[in-house]
């Protein structure tokens, strides 16, 4: 064997070795890519959030500016008062400044938490929020819980068994309820089931959150009495869009390779639903959730108004009769902001469901 062939036998590990990094390096570089194009997607979103909580902020204060009526007339009671008495009040809550002023003030002090105080309460829009975001939470929290688990349940065995009879009657039962407005239905069941119609007594109370002097377990079980209603309204109206929108993302799914590649293998066809074709459907159902999450903290101000429920909704009613330009401001504000952040985590966790997200 002559000399100048041995280095190359010598150099024949190396370039083994050479080659089998080679792999291991292509994966760091593959997943630091994915990394950077996560962050890049991440980064474009809060901006994106960032931007929309502004716009919201620089719109609550000029579109309830537009509201006929005067704030001062309210807060007099209608009295008879004097110019000076009038320009006091005025000069008290900042309405005697130029408008791009009051509006330089609004910005500094909603940027530090400060969102004003209410004209009617004379307490901070922020303890008047706080105070009844509880109610709001309980009531469209326990209709949201309901109303999710349903229609996911329905929407999934609608499409499941699409065309048949089941299917037929959930999905034409949900377009009705759907369709009907809410506070027309919570009229209704107060007509038939609190007031009592007919044969039908009075079963629900009409309207509040409680019956007042009850402590312990008599209070929670009187609160659950009043939140009867308005959830079975809630329930009713909503349920049939997460129905919808779970059945049809399943039913495009269903005709998937991968489905009968599964239902080869011998798997049973509940598991297939459940293990393959629902966790790939999902991604428009928790996009769905996630904007239905944020109205929770909204509420529904028509359904808290029709049964008198103390929440977030009713006061918002109350603030725009006045109109308590503060208290409407800020509640709309902290509106916006519950669906503007919930629909920002439902954008951050869709490359967590999808890979192709993001990339």
């Amino acid at each position: 064997m002559s000399a100048e062939a041995t280095p190359s036998l010598v150099e024949v590990p190396a370039a083994a070795g050479a080659a089998g990094s080679g792999p291991a390096g292509a994966g760091r570089a593959l997943r630091a890519r994915t990394t950077a194009a996560y962050l890049r997607y991440v980064a474009g979103k809060l901006a994106g959030a960032a931007v929309s909580l502004l716009a919201v902020l620089v719109t609550s204060f000029f579109l309830f500016r537009l509201i006929p009526g005067d704030p001062v007339k309210f807060m007099t009671g209608g009295r008879p008062v004097s110019a000076a008495q009038i320009a006091a009040y005025r000069r008290e809550f900042g309405l005697d400044l130029p408008l791009w002023h009051q509006f330089t003030q609004y910005c500094a002090k909603a940027l530090t938490g400060d969102l004003g105080t209410s004209y009617q309460f004379h307490v901070p829009v922020v303890d008047k929020i706080t105070e009844a975001l509880p109610n709001t939470l309980l009531l469209t929290g326990t209709a949201f819980v309901l109303y999710t688990a349903l229609g996911i349940f329905l929407g999934t065995r609608s499409a499941w068994r699409h065309g048949g009879l089941g299917d037929r009657l959930n999905t034409g039962l949900a377009l009705t309820l759907y369709s009907i407005p809410s506070f027309w239905l919570g009229l209704l069941l107060i007509i038939v089931l609190s007031v009592g119609a007919g044969p039908v007594p009075g079963l629900f109370p009409t309207g509040g959150m409680e019956s007042g002097g009850k402590e312990g377990f008599a209070y929670a079980v009187d609160v659950a009495h009043h939140l009867v209603l308005p959830v079975v309204t809630l329930v009713a109206v909503e349920y049939g869009q997460t129905l919808l929108v779970t059945r049809s993302a399943l039913l495009d799914e269903m005709g998937g390779d991968y489905l009968t590649t599964a239902r080869a293998k011998g798997l049973r066809d509940d598991l297939v639903r459940r293990r393959h074709a629902v966790p790939n459907a999902l991604l428009p159902t928790v996009t769905l959730v996630f904007v239905n999450l944020g109205r929770t903290v909204a509420g529904v101000i028509l359904v808290e108004t029709v049964f008198s429920w103390p929440g977030l909704g009713g006061l918002f009613y109350q603030a725009l009769s006045v109109p308590d330009l503060p208290l409407v401001q800020g509640l709309f504000f902290v509106f916006a902001s519950a669906v503007i952040v919930m629909n920002t985590l439902a954008d951050l966790l869709y490359p967590l469901l999808d890979p192709r997200v993001g990339r």
